[in-house]
């Protein structure tokens, strides 16, 4: 049976984790996908675990306890094709994670974890976006845009921190696209052109899924994690990663 692994450290009493529950459920009824999914603690993460799912979604509630096994988990799903959607925390740390290893940031870290690092990729916003709900414009063409079948969009923040202006340039001249920003032009959502899919959101899309109504960004992903196929993993396609992982 195919599984999506939920990348973060669960914490019952977190409505952004109970409602990510809910959301792949809304959407594997209105898919009839049946794809299984667990909640995957951080510290956690193996090789041998991650070679068991087919979609990875890096969830929401960070700092999370084991940043480094978070940060391979987003190298492994992009690096090998796997569909991943990171929201809020995720979205923080697949920035990071390209920072890192695409745009050779090496040091590329978040303030809320990494407060003494001279690469600060993830900022603290100057007003905080937590219990606020706000309108995004989606760019045209965009795997959003298609997503949502629109070029605009009103979604729940629970965040503090988002994308350090500084580095919007660097990350885009990477092949980085923004794809989904605020009336004030603020970073809120990413892709990969070329990837299945590899989509991240500042805000957190499952709080507005609804049985008679799943989010649509969520369907999208169990839509293709439901599809990826497993074998694709095995043989060349994954020499080195287990050293990745491990290092």
């Amino acid at each position: 049976m195919k599984r999506i692994a939920i990348i973060a450290d669960f914490d019952p009493t977190n409505e952004t984790h109970v409602m990510t529950t809910k959301a792949i459920e809304h959407a594997n009824s209105y898919l009839n996908a049946n794809i299984g999914f667990d909640w995957v603690f951080t510290e956690d993460i193996s090789q041998n675990l991650l070679n068991n799912y087919t979609g990875f979604l890096i969830g929401p509630g960070s700092p999370y306890k084991n940043m480094a096994n978070a940060v391979k988990t987003i190298r492994f799903a992009r690096e090998n094709k796997i569909p991943i959607l990171g929201t809020c925390g995720g979205f923080q740390h697949m920035v990071i994670e390209f920072a890192r290893n695409v745009v050779g940031i090496e040091d590329a870290d978040s303030e809320e974890t990494g407060s003494n690092a001279t690469q600060l990729l993830i900022s603290r916003l100057a007003c905080s976006l937590r219990g606020r709900k706000m309108d995004i414009t989606l760019k045209s063409g965009s795997k959003i845009a298609t997503i949502y079948g629109s070029t605009s969009a009103q979604e729940n923040y629970y965040c503090n921190f988002g994308v350090n202006p500084d580095y919007i340039g660097v990350l885009k001249s990477a092949n980085l696209k923004i794809t989904g920003s605020d009336a004030e032009g603020e970073v809120r959502i990413i892709e990969i052109a070329g990837h299945p899919f590899y989509l991240g959101t500042l805000f957190v899309p499952q709080t507005n899924s609804r049985p008679e109504a799943p989010h649509p960004i969520i369907t999208a992903f169990v839509k293709a994690a439901s599809e990826y196929h497993a074998d694709t993993l095995k043989g060349q396609k994954t020499t080195g990663i287990t050293e990745k992982l491990n290092n």
